[in-house]
Formats: structure tokens, C-alpha cells, sequence
């Protein structure tokens, strides 16, 4: 049976959120202790010692982040703690699916290297029609009907660091620009089949998975137990895989083998990796990740914040470096991705001065739920100088992306259109 939860203090939790750690990232003297832990403690690289402010800059084309277990090449990802972001111009021309070696990498902890021949799935609890836990290995789940989807996974604070960058305000977390998401197309079985095999009952309300890496600790030494996130039944009855295959092959380690959770639309901590058991409860379950994290809060969101999160937001981002330097007179290709929780993306408009003119991109996938959809649009600028590109989705639920976005203390669901800086020489 899977061990009681953690139990945590509130008060120091949310001190620690307002400032003494970061919420979504790991002190060192944790990290260190996590990765101890976990046997992986040689992955440290001596640099971290450095703090981020004053670390001298990677020179190497392949760099490593610790607990994260694929390589990193620097002109794919920016490294960010014990996470990766995936650089958005490497994306270009990669096609609809983010190829596995592009895919970011988001962890509280570091990455547990499972054996998948001895891997099992627990599911227990009062929800069931039985007290006593049923087990599922790798080869059972492969033997039940199988099921596909291609969707994307993203971090709640995907495009976190805008807030400060063009709102000018203090948010806390990991200071995501807009890579801190990919899509893939997934295979695995529902989770709906398997939580029939084990004997759901109508007493079911919420249903708990939990990962398999190591638990994760505060910067005030506070043990939140292992990565979890209830589910409500509804939900999980509906889209929700567990899946064992990413991109047509074997889940990779950093991405949650043997067998990840897959939440289309909702946001990234849904998909719990490396799931060791799932509770089915008869009544609602609670963790960190739906208390104190993945809920916005600040004076925007009184009594309490908001309800925790679920669908993303909506975002676009160009496959173009900040800052690039573009000849003058030339034809330019600009390219992008938009995409949505909601729904599907059905116009993207683009503007190459800062907002005041905006013309209609072409798009080139059918929108999507739980999807994003590629575009691009012709520019020739004549004059050289600074300019700013933005870019701005509408989905099929009529929404389109807000000139700001009402900022909540942890840097959540950032929606607003980004301002790109190009140069042109």
C-alpha cells in the first residue's frame, strides 16, 4: 500500500512562495539532498556552486543540467535550474510534433531511470469496489486496447518571465520564456480502461497519480512527498492516457518512463511523469499542487485565489531568436506557433510595427484541441532599425490573446501577446 501523505505547514509553505525559495525550481543545498537521494548526486555540475547571477557563460556545444538525463545541446535549450526550455528557433521546420530531443524538460526533482521490466502500477483506494490494491506491469497495460493522441504538454508558467519583462511585475518561479512546451503524439491505454479493470465503483470522485521520483523538499526543509495532482473523476474518465510511447517510440526517461499520465488541454503538472499508483477516492483529494501551487493567487484573486488550475491558456510564439538581426530590403518568411486549451487555434494576426497595423497569417494545420497550429507570413522591411513583432491567436472559443494579463503572485497562465524585438541591418 503506498505510504500516507506528507504532511506540510501552510503558513511557512506560503513564506517560502512570497520569497524565501523559488516555487517552481530547487535550492541547491536541496537539490543536492534530492539528487543524493536518488543516486545522482555526480550529475551536479561544480558551475552550480556559482549563483545564477554571476556564472560564467557555457562553452560547450552540449551542456547538462542536473537530474535531467538527455543531452542539452546549447542551441536547443536555455537551462533553467533542474529544467530545460526548449529554444523556439530550433523548432523551425522540425514539423507538427516536437521531436523528442527538442521536447523541454520540466522537473521538481531529477529524473528516476526506472527498470521497466520491473515497473507496476498500483491503484487502490475507497473508490474501488475493493480494499485491496490491484497492480498492473508494463506488458498488462500494452495487452488492453490501445489509444493515440497527439497533444501538447506546457508548464502553468510557460512565458512566466513576461510578467516582469513587459508588465513590470515581481512574479515567483522559473523564468520561462515561451519554450516550456512541446507535442508529441502519444500512445498509451486510457486511463478510464484501466480504472474500470480495477474496479471502479460509483462512490469514485477523485483520482490521485503520483510519480516515482524522488520526494521533493523546501528551501526551509519542508517534505512535500512525492509529485502528485488529483484528477476529478469527470476528467479522467474522459481524454486521459497513461502512456508507455512518445513520437512512436518507448517513453525516454526524462519524459516519464515507462508510463506517464497525458492530460490533454490542462496544464503540464496534470501529466503526472513516471506514475507509480494512482488513488481513487470517495471523496476530494488534496496536495501541494492543488493548494498552495497551480492556483492563482495575489490581490487580483481574494478569498483565497482561484480554483486550481486547469486548461492552458492561449499563447503564440515566432520561431526567430530575440533580438535577430534580419537584412534590410530582403523578403522575410516569418514563421510561428499558436495554440490553445481550450480550443483550437482558427486565426493567428501579425503585426511588424509594434501593433499598429496587423495582417492575417497563413496557417498550415486545422485547428486542434489540445494542439497548436504552425503559421507564417511574408515581410519585406525596407528601413533599418529596432522593431517589434507581435503575434496574436484567436480559438474557437472566440478568444483571442489580451493586450496584458492579470498578474497572480506565482507567474501562472501567461496569455498575453509577447513583443519581439527584431534588428534590421
Amino acid at each position: 500500500m503506498p505510504h500516507p501523505e506528507s504532511t506540510y505547514d501552510r503558513r511557512r509553505l506560503r513564506q517560502w512562495l512570497a520569497g524565501e525559495a523559488r516555487a517552481d525550481g530547487v535550492a541547491r543545498r536541496d537539490l543536492l539532498r534530492l539528487l543524493a537521494a536518488a543516486g545522482l548526486t555526480a550529475a551536479v555540475p561544480t558551475a552550480l556552486a556559482t549563483p545564477p547571477a554571476v556564472a560564467a557563460p557555457r562553452t560547450n556545444a552540449t551542456a547538462t543540467a542536473p537530474g535531467i538525463v538527455k543531452p542539452l545541446p546549447d542551441e536547443w535549450f536555455t537551462i533553467r535550474g533542474t529544467n530545460a526550455e526548449t529554444k523556439f528557433p530550433s523548432l523551425a521546420g522540425t514539423g507538427y510534433h516536437t521531436p523528442v530531443d527538442h521536447f523541454f524538460v520540466r522537473n521538481h526533482t531529477a529524473t528516476p531511470v526506472l527498470d521497466a521490466e520491473t515497473w507496476k502500477l498500483t491503484v487502490w483506494g475507497d473508490g474501488l469496489a475493493h480494499p485491496e490494491p490491484v497492480e498492473f506491469t508494463l506488458d498488462e497495460l500494452k495487452r488492453l486496447p490501445a489509444t493515440s493522441r497527439t497533444a501538447f504538454v506546457e508548464c502553468a508558467g510557460n512565458g512566466r518571465s513576461f510578467f516582469a519583462t513587459q508588465q513590470g511585475q515581481t512574479v515567483s518561479g522559473t523564468a520561462w520564456t515561451l519554450g516550456a512546451i512541446g507535442t508529441a503524439h502519444w500512445k498509451g491505454v486510457r486511463l478510464a480502461e484501466v480504472l474500470r479493470r480495477a474496479g471502479l465503483t460509483q462512490r469514485a470522485v477523485d483520482v490521485l497519480p503520483r510519480g516515482l521520483d524522488a520526494e521533493y523538499v523546501t528551501a526551509d526543509g519542508t517534505n512535500l512527498g512525492r509529485v502528485r495532482r488529483p484528477l476529478p473523476l469527470s476528467k479522467a474518465l474522459d481524454d486521459v492516457l497513461l502512456a508507455y510511447e512518445m513520437n512512436g517510440e518507448p517513453l525516454p526517461a526524462d519524459h516519464g518512463h515507462p508510463v506517464r499520465v497525458l492530460v490533454p488541454g490542462w496544464v503540464g503538472i496534470a501529466s503526472i511523469k513516471w506514475v507509480g499508483d494512482i488513488e481513487v477516492a470517495a471523496q476530494p483529494l488534496y496536495s501541494p499542487w492543488n493548494t498552495d501551487f497551480y492556483r492563482l493567487l495575489g490581490d487580483a484573486y481574494p478569498d483565497g485565489g482561484s480554483a486550481p488550475l486547469t486548461h492552458q491558456t492561449l499563447k503564440s510564439a515566432f520561431e526567430l531568436a530575440w533580438n535577430a538581426d534580419l537584412p534590410a530590403a530582403t523578403d522575410q518568411r516569418l514563421t510561428g506557433r499558436s495554440w490553445s486549451g481550450a480550443g483550437g487555434v482558427v486565426r493567428v494576426d501579425v503585426s511588424t510595427d509594434g501593433g499598429t497595423t496587423w495582417r492575417r497569417a497563413r496557417l498550415h494545420d486545422a485547428p486542434r484541441r489540445a494542439g497548436w497550429v504552425r503559421w507564417s507570413t511574408d515581410w519585406r522591411p525596407t528601413t533599418p532599425g529596432t522593431y517589434t513583432l507581435l503575434a496574436r491567436a484567436t480559438d474557437t472559443t472566440g478568444r483571442s490573446q489580451p493586450e496584458t494579463t492579470v498578474p497572480n503572485t506565482q507567474g501562472y497562465l501567461f496569455d498575453a501577446v509577447v513583443r519581439h524585438p527584431v534588428q534590421v541591418v
